[in-house]
């Protein structure tokens, strides 16, 4: 491997591989046969400088830069080993520096910062530089870091599996990605095998659910709906269909004390819509109306959006997600047997 041992002119900065890339997509998908974790100085303090000037880090000042080009890594072990310690420590360490200096342009480097996950892969050459503290031995990126996946998607870190994100605690400078086929995946924007199997089961279950509220009496739907709204937090105001010439429910949320106006149908049209609606603005108590209906009939089926920004409808499916929710699916199997 052929190493670019020029040191940069004192005083100047390394230009940049180009802009931190952002979007830029789509790209090619990636299928890097090694991945190294890189912690970019300590807890990531020159991260931003790196990233922007498209860059991977090592420290290790006292190891020399000769010897790590030579390939001599018996010096830099015997360099890196403390009297009366432990020899692993030094080993660990000398892999690391040995990892930095030899894997090649196809190995992943991934890093985290400012929340996200930051991907890219360097070019062989490691430079040695004396004038920036937070340079030491650098090498340049083949293309601009990236905190998004090859479609554009950014990737957060708090959208990750802790069995990744727990890399945050390596105490070294990198390590192994052991969650290769995982990282892989998300940064080709591939959904995780087993997660789309239970997407797909979840769907199956929300489907049977809706059946199962389309199927329901409607004092059994009205009393679904009621245990819904309890398990968000709002407590009815009154008995459930009694005492409210307009509203089946009249429900308060505790934490805030705002109160809401409750509707629910098993089947309703346009204009039983637009009537509660008038009967809900006759209720100045109230900020909020709910319209719960399970089988809507007219252009109600398909409306996508509520008439007013204080008024949200409800079909079967919004029912069927809550109450799954809310842990009423047996409920639900319960009532319509």
């Amino acid at each position: 491997m052929t190493h670019d041992t020029t040191l940069l002119p004192r005083g100047t900065i390394p230009p940049s591989t180009g802009d931190v890339a952002m979007l830029a997509s789509p790209l090619p998908k990636i299928s890097p046969p090694t991945i190294r974790y890189i912690k970019l100085g300590t807890g990531g303090r020159h991260a931003r400088e790196c990233i922007e000037h498209g860059m991977i880090r090592l420290g290790f000042d006292g190891v020399a830069h000769d010897a790590c080009l030579a390939g001599d890594w018996e010096t830099v072990r015997r360099a890196l080993r403390k009297p009366d310690t432990f020899s692993g420590a030094a080993t660990n360490q000398a892999q690391q520096i040995e990892d930095f200096y030899t894997l090649g342009p196809d190995a992943l480097w991934i890093t985290f910062w400012d929340r996200k996950l930051w991907w890219t892969f360097a070019k062989p050459g490691v430079i040695q530089d004396t004038e920036h503290s937070y340079l030491t031995r650098y090498r340049r990126t083949v293309a601009p870091w990236r905190c998004t996946d090859v479609l554009g998607e950014d990737l957060r870190l708090r959208d990750f599996s802790t069995k990744l994100t727990q890399l945050a605690a390596f105490r070294g400078t990198l390590c192994n990605v052991r969650q290769h086929d995982y990282l892989v995946r998300r940064i080709n924007g591939e959904a995780e095998p087993l997660v789309a199997e239970a997407n797909a089961l979840q769907t199956q279950l929300v489907d049977m659910a809706r059946r199962l509220v389309t199927a329901l009496h409607w004092r059994d739907f009205e009393i679904l709906v009621d245990r819904i709204f309890a398990d968000s937090g709002w407590r009815r105001v009154g008995v459930l269909g009694e005492n409210q010439a307009d509203a089946d429910l009249i429900v308060e949320q505790v934490a805030t004390g705002e109160r809401a106006f409750v509707q629910v149908k098993s089947r309703a049209t346009p204009d039983v819509l637009a009537n509660y609606i008038t009967r809900f603005r006759d209720y100045a108590d109230c900020s909020r109306m709910f319209f719960i209906c399970h089988s809507p009939t007219g252009k109600l089926r398909t409306q996508t959006a509520a008439p007013a920004a204080d008024v949200e409808l409800w079909f079967a499916e919004t029912v069927a997600e809550k109450a799954i929710r809310a842990g009423l699916f047996e409920w639900l199997v319960e009532r319509v047997r």
